[in-house]
């Protein structure tokens, strides 16, 4: 069967306006145009449309789903079942996050007490949450869903005791560079060292292990991303840079 431009849009939801701009991109070309220019598509660019959908619901920028879809090698049979785990992992997520906010409203309403365990499993969720709203896509990009995954999980796994030491650890860290910033420490001083060492015990504390190179890209991101500056700024200007620089200096002493 094939399918106007029109009742493409119709079917899939998709407007005529982004379709035109697929076909301009060659991310979704028609499988014809007529000699008077209207746009008509077959059942491989159907498809080929699905795939792009079943993508673009887990976040995935349009250039690179034109990358995988264009690549010899792309198996669609496999690309869906690697969906299907991301979308139910991902129901998985949102049931756990929709049952303790349930929960925390039937509390308030009621003026119970809540369940300190439960508490502290919901404040681990809104952590994940937040992360991946945030970062999410960028850290899968560079680090794939398997290592993002697993280190989400961590952080649910978390002891309560475990959670309070990572939190203390984070704080240590933020107190730390706030004031050898504003000391005027020098990253490559033993103070950069120190520094280095705490954050890659906070690191290690939910992301299993992180060796020196990771570690350094990892840090690059404080200064090249607005959003991690922003949070290791925003009471004292310089300690993102004085973090990175920390880590490029001594990452490799931390690892030892």
């Amino acid at each position: 069967m094939e399918y106007s431009i029109h009742q493409l849009s119709s079917l899939s939801g998709v407007t005529t306006r982004a379709l035109r701009w697929y076909d301009r991109i060659g991310l979704l070309k028609p499988g014809r145009v007529a000699e008077n220019g209207y746009r008509y598509y077959g059942p491989a660019e159907v498809d080929r449309l699905q795939d792009i959908l079943f993508y673009r619901a887990l976040g995935v920028e349009l250039a690179r789903i034109k990358t995988c879809l264009d690549d010899p090698s792309f198996d669609r049979l496999t690309a869906l079942r690697g969906h299907l785990s991301a979308l139910e992992q991902e129901r998985e997520r949102l049931e756990g996050l929709i049952q303790s906010v349930k929960r925390t409203i039937w509390a308030q309403e009621r003026k119970s007490v809540m369940d300190d365990r439960e508490k502290f499993e919901a404040l681990k969720q809104k952590i994940v949450t937040q992360h991946e709203q945030t970062y999410g896509r960028e850290a899968r990009e560079q680090y794939g869903d398997r290592l993002v995954d697993a280190a989400q999980q961590a952080v649910r796994d978390l002891t309560a005791e475990q959670y309070q030491e990572w939190k203390a650890l984070e704080e240590e860290i933020r107190s730390s560079l706030e004031a050898a910033v504003r000391a005027g420490c020098s990253p490559d001083s033993l103070e950069g060292r120190k520094i280095t060492q705490l954050h890659r015990r906070w690191l290690t504390a939910v992301g299993g292990s992180c060796d020196a190179d990771r570690h350094r890209a990892l840090a690059r991101l404080y200064t090249g991303d607005s959003r991690f500056t922003a949070y290791y700024d925003r009471a004292v200007n310089g300690c993102a840079e004085f973090l990175w620089r920390a880590i490029a200096r001594w990452a490799d002493e931390a690892e030892q």
